[in-house]
């Protein structure tokens, strides 16, 4: 339906507004489209996933016109704070590539805007994003913490985070009283790569290069990887076999990958894959396994290192056992900010990225609170 407003003039010499044109409440002046019309823009970016190009084309709209609507939409339906949750979850991602500019005083190079963005989930709750800052560094993470108010904060009982230093001092400054837990997942991968390490450099020391097709590392070299319970009697048979067939290195990597796989024992005794409470006397007596064998090959330095990063961050990963909270959230999130980036396009202003981000990660929880 369309509507030609009529433009009125007024005859008298008091009139401040002299000429106006015709309006109506879904119509108000200067305005083409309904209240109804913009909010169906604004959603069908905001919950549609659709990008603001493909929207204006839908819908007959410009990109300023449909950008407009989303922002008013946007900030009808999204919280103005965070709502109030047990767990939050930190994880940092990045898209695109940082900004640099030439300073002609200094004639240095400064960073003008970083391609880093650190986000805040709802580790347990499911609710999506609760805000995103720009940086890589216990200042930006401290400052939004800081800014939440107090009673959100005293409410947070634990932070999910990876093997970061920086964000566990900055939980630590401003969330003094939360428990920072360690992503499991984190820990199983940076098992895997110190192994992966190992292989490489005792396969070197023996054969003076990579390995090749027809050595004994490479016929295991992806039994490796795997747990040893995936494993069938078999495969474990082979991997043993095949490694002590090697000779002192196979030996030294079999130590390896056995104190893996007592590491990954130690972590399988969470909440959430027993699906019980953990019995906490299993626990310090799996520590004690995994830390006595690294005692017997204490030669083998990537395992040492292992050790030593565990015994660093063995109060977020104990917190873990107990709890069963990881840092999933972050990780299913940051799968969402990727996408949302590509069917855009790429952005330019990243206070609009943080925006679309923001709004398509909380589409679920903002759908199932108001179903209708």
């Amino acid at each position: 339906m369309r509507w030609r407003k009529a433009r009125w003039h007024c005859t008298e010499l008091d009139c401040d507004r002299r000429s106006f044109t015709e309006s109506i409440g879904q119509v108000p002046a200067r305005m083409r489209t309904t209240a109804a019309f913009r909010r169906a823009a604004g959603a069908a970016v905001c919950d549609g996933g659709r990008s603001v190009v493909q929207a204006g084309q839908d819908l007959g709209l410009s990109w300023p016109i449909v950008q407009h609507c989303f922002e008013d939409y946007a900030a009808k339906v999204l919280p103005e704070e965070p709502p109030v949750t047990e767990a939050i979850g930190i994880d940092e991602t990045r898209r695109g590539k940082p900004v640099w500019k030439q300073n002609p005083d200094t004639e240095k190079w400064e960073l003008v805007a970083d391609a880093w963005h650190i986000g805040f989930v709802d580790a347990v709750g499911g609710r999506g994003l609760f805000g995103q800052v720009e940086g890589r560094n216990s200042a930006s993470v401290a400052n939004w913490l800081t800014a939440r108010p107090a009673a959100w904060r005293e409410h947070v009982r634990y932070v999910a985070i990876d093997l970061c230093s920086t964000f566990r001092a900055a939980v630590h400054r401003a969330l003094p009283h939360a428990a920072v837990v360690v992503d499991c997942f984190h820990i199983v991968q940076l098992a895997q790569r110190h192994l992966a390490g190992l292989r490489r450099r005792l396969t070197w020391k023996q054969h003076g290069r990579r390995a090749r097709k027809g050595d004994s590392i490479c016929s295991v070299r992806k039994l490796l990887r795997r747990n040893k319970e995936d494993l069938t009697d078999e495969q474990r048979e082979f991997l043993k076999t095949d490694l002590e067939y090697m000779g002192t290195y196979g030996r030294q990597i079999y130590a390896a990958w056995q104190g893996k796989e007592l590491l990954g024992g130690l972590l399988g005794l969470t909440v959430t894959r027993r699906h019980v409470t953990p019995d906490h006397s299993a626990i310090p007596a799996a520590r004690h396994r995994f830390f006595a064998h690294v005692a017997d090959h204490a030669h083998l330095p990537e395992l040492v290192t292992l050790a030593e990063t565990i015994e660093q961050w063995w109060d977020g990963i104990e917190t873990y056992l107990t709890t069963g909270i990881t840092n999933a959230a972050s990780e299913g999130n940051n799968r969402l900010i990727k996408l949302e980036a590509r069917n855009a396009f790429g952005f330019r202003n990243r206070a609009n990225q943080r925006l679309r981000s923001r709004c398509a990660t909380t589409w679920r929880s903002r759908r199932e609170a108001h179903p209708h």
